[in-house]
């Protein structure tokens, strides 16, 4: 079987990207440069095309009461045409079956938003617990026929302007949408305002020709086109987790110091689980690495880390930060050694190299 095709790839190509396989898919992963659609994330806007991420509708008259035994996180207080997350989906044992992004459109109307490497075991263990649950919800992939687009950068609300988007869209405050709102004069499934990448964000979801050509007058106002290498250096920097690497089915939320869930709720798949590590504690805790200046190595998956000759930890993601010039990484350290601004060193192809433990986020300001 092969890769899955974005559904603006012949866009991607007249704009000269770059492909790569990701999760199943072809995907643009960079145009220019990925330190220049990088910068231009910290700096000014870029757009990604985004379309991988697994769109599913979930709707009927129990959708409400189905969701709240499926995530973490206190869905009564999210008010209608807002946006709740990032949760997650945990298994019995309180690991990661994905982190997701909902949409309340209404009680009985929700979008959730997973990741692409996760899409059909999230439909699967969703239409496990509807019926196990005997719950009235129909589940519905809407992937492949709607496309989706996000506009990150301090200056992105100025290009939606200039795109002539309406006061209901420049008006969102953070993670709350639009359902159906007129984007450069081409109707939309709905627009959300979020900031994944630590900046300002608009978030699209349209239709794929209609998303072609928000993609593309985008580009002509001067918005940086930006591929998927770009987005794991600028989620790197603010932390956020790569699913498979980061966190996967064996690693809770306490671990990766990840506030997927809402302390008092109960009830949900994974409380007990979840409640028991909350008593006993957690053996190792998710951190930020920055190596020392001047250090050339730079940390990716699996290199060890140390102190003289105890290992105390391992990189999960690693790479080279252009805000900070350095390589930076995320990492899992011992309880016991878990201190923001322990000097350690990481061992990279048998030679040891200079660094310290942070927290996230990576950036200057």
């Amino acid at each position: 079987m092969g890769l899955l095709q974005f559904p603006l790839k012949e866009l991607h190509k007249e704009l000269g990207a770059s492909f790569g396989e990701f999760a199943g898919w072809e995907a643009p992963m960079v145009y220019r440069s990925t330190v220049k659609e990088h910068l231009a994330v910290r700096e000014n806007a870029a757009v990604f095309d985004v379309s991988h991420m697994g769109r599913l509708l979930i709707r009927g008259p129990d959708a409400y009461e189905f969701l709240q035994k499926m995530v973490p996180k206190e869905l009564g207080k999210v008010k209608e045409l807002s946006m709740s997350g990032p949760t997650a989906l945990l298994n019995e044992r309180a690991g990661f079956k994905d982190d997701v992004m909902l949409y309340r459109f209404s009680d009985e109307e929700w979008l959730m938003v997973c990741n692409a490497v996760n899409r059909e075991k999230v439909k699967a263990w969703l239409a496990q617990w509807r019926g196990r649950l005997g719950m009235r919800v129909e589940i519905l992939d809407r992937t492949f026929d709607l496309a989706m687009l996000a506009l990150q950068g301090p200056r992105s609300a100025e290009y939606m302007e200039r795109l002539g988007a309406q006061a209901d869209v420049l008006d969102l405050k953070m993670l709350q949408f639009h359902p159906q709102a007129e984007v450069a004069g081409e109707k939309t499934f709905l627009v959300s305002r979020s900031g994944w990448t630590g900046e300002d964000g608009f978030e699209i979801i349209a239709e794929p020709e209609a998303a072609g050509r928000i993609f593309k007058r985008l580009v002509e106002l001067g918005v940086e086109p930006a591929g998927l290498a770009a987005r794991d250096t600028i989620r790197l920097e603010v932390g956020f987790v790569l699913y498979g690497h980061d966190i996967d089915e064996e690693t809770n939320p306490l671990e990766a110091r990840y506030w997927v869930f809402t302390p008092g709720k109960t009830g949900y798949v994974g409380y007990e689980a979840l409640r028991e590590a909350m008593r006993k504690g957690v053996k190792r805790v998710r951190l930020a690495l920055k190596m020392k200046k001047k250090e050339r190595g730079i940390p990716r998956e699996g290199h060890k880390l140390y102190i003289d000759d105890v290992e105390i930890g391992r990189v999960t993601s690693g790479n080279y930060s252009p805000v900070l010039k350095r390589g930076i990484g995320m990492v899992y350290v011992d309880a016991g050694h878990a201190l923001v601004g322990l000097e350690v060193e990481v061992e990279i192809r048998g030679k040891r190299y200079r660094a310290k433990l942070d927290d996230f986020p990576l950036l200057k300001r």
